[in-house]
C-alpha cells in the first residue's frame, strides 16, 4: 500500500509540475528516481497499443499483461489529479507570490542537477560540449517573450498539446512554459478550471500522439546513446534556470533584486528546494549502492 502511495505521490508532484511554466515534469520525473524507468514503460504501452492497432489482439494483451500496473496506475492517476486540483491554487501563487515560487523551483533544479550528471558512466569534452549545447538552447527558449492570450481553433488546441506533451517529457524544457509562449496558456487552466469537455478531449487527444512519437524516440536515445541523452538532459535543466531567476521584469528580462524586492524569504525558500532535492538525490543513490 505504501508503495502505491508513493508512486501517487510521485505522479502529483510530475503533475503539478507540468503544471508551472518553467518546469517540467520529466525533471521531477529525474529527481524521484523513476525517469528511465516511466519513459520504458510508457513505451512498452505504446507497443502494446500498436498490436492493437495491427488487430494482433493476443499481442495486446500480452503487452498489457507485462505492464507495471502497480507503479502505472497510481503514477497515472496522480498526474491526472495534479492539475485538477493544483491548477487555481497555483495560478493564484504564481500571480501574487512570483518571486518567492521561482525561487523554490529554482533550487529544486539546482539540486536536482547532480541526479542525470551522476548517471553519465564516461564523460569527455564531447559530453561537456553536448551539455553547453543544450543549455544555451534551453535558455533561448526560455527567453522567448509569452504570447497574448488567444482564443485557439480546434487545430492549435491539438497541435499545442503534442508540442507542450512532448516538452514535458523532457527534463528541463517546460510544457507549461511553451503552452505560455504560444498564447494557449491561461486557455488550458481556464479550460481545467471550468472543466470545458471539448478543449480538455482535444488536449488530451493531441498529447496522445505527442507523447506516443517522442517517447519512442526518447526510449531509443536512452539505450543506445544513453551517456549523450543524460548529458543533454543536464544542459536542459541548466539553461530552464533562466525561466526560474525570481527577479525579472515584465519582458522576462533577467536583473538583480532591487529596492522593495523580497531577497531573504526568496534565498529561504531557494535553499529549502534545493535542500529537498538535495536529500532526494542521497536517498537514491544510497538505494542504489
Amino acid at each position: 500500500m505504501l508503495h502505491y502511495l508513493k508512486f501517487f505521490a510521485h505522479g502529483f508532484g510530475i503533475g503539478i509540475a507540468n503544471v508551472i511554466p518553467g518546469v517540467s515534469g520529466g525533471t521531477m520525473a529525474l529527481i524521484f528516481g523513476i525517469y528511465e524507468r516511466l519513459i520504458e514503460t510508457a513505451n512498452d504501452g505504446i507497443a502494446a497499443g500498436v498490436h492493437l492497432l495491427k488487430g494482433d489482439l493476443k499481442g495486446f494483451r500480452d503487452g498489457l499483461a507485462a505492464m507495471p500496473w502497480g507503479f502505472m496506475l497510481p503514477l497515472i492517476l496522480g498526474i491526472i489529479a495534479a492539475p485538477f486540483l493544483g491548477a487555481g491554487l497555483l495560478s493564484d501563487l504564481l500571480e501574487t507570490r512570483p518571486q518567492l515560487m521561482r525561487g523554490l523551483f529554482f533550487g529544486l533544479i539546482v539540486g536536482s542537477l547532480p541526479i542525470p550528471f551522476l548517471r553519465i558512466a564516461k564523460r569527455s569534452s564531447a559530453t561537456y560540449g553536448l551539455v553547453l549545447t543544450a543549455a544555451a538552447l534551453a535558455w533561448w527558449l526560455s527567453s522567448i517573450p509569452a504570447g497574448g492570450a488567444m482564443d485557439p481553433a480546434a487545430w492549435m488546441i491539438f497541435a499545442a498539446a503534442a508540442l507542450a506533451i512532448s516538452a514535458m517529457v523532457l527534463p528541463g524544457v517546460s510544457g507549461a512554459y511553451l503552452l505560455l509562449i504560444l498564447g494557449m496558456y491561461q486557455a488550458t487552466l481556464d479550460a481545467l478550471d471550468s472543466l470545458d469537455l471539448f478543449f480538455l478531449v482535444l488536449f488530451g487527444a493531441g498529447a496522445a500522439v505527442g507523447l506516443a512519437g517522442f517517447t519512442v524516440l526518447l526510449n531509443w536515445l536512452l539505450k543506445t546513446r544513453h551517456d549523450a541523452t543524460m548529458a543533454v538532459l543536464v544542459g536542459l535543466m541548466l539553461g530552464s534556470l533562466r525561466a526560474l531567476w525570481p527577479w525579472m521584469d515584465g519582458e522576462s528580462i533577467v536583473r538583480m533584486p532591487g529596492v522593495g524586492d523580497s531577497v531573504l524569504p526568496v534565498l529561504g525558500l531557494a535553499a529549502a528546494g534545493l535542500l529537498l532535492t538535495g536529500i532526494l538525490t542521497w536517498w537514491e543513490l544510497r538505494e542504489k549502492a
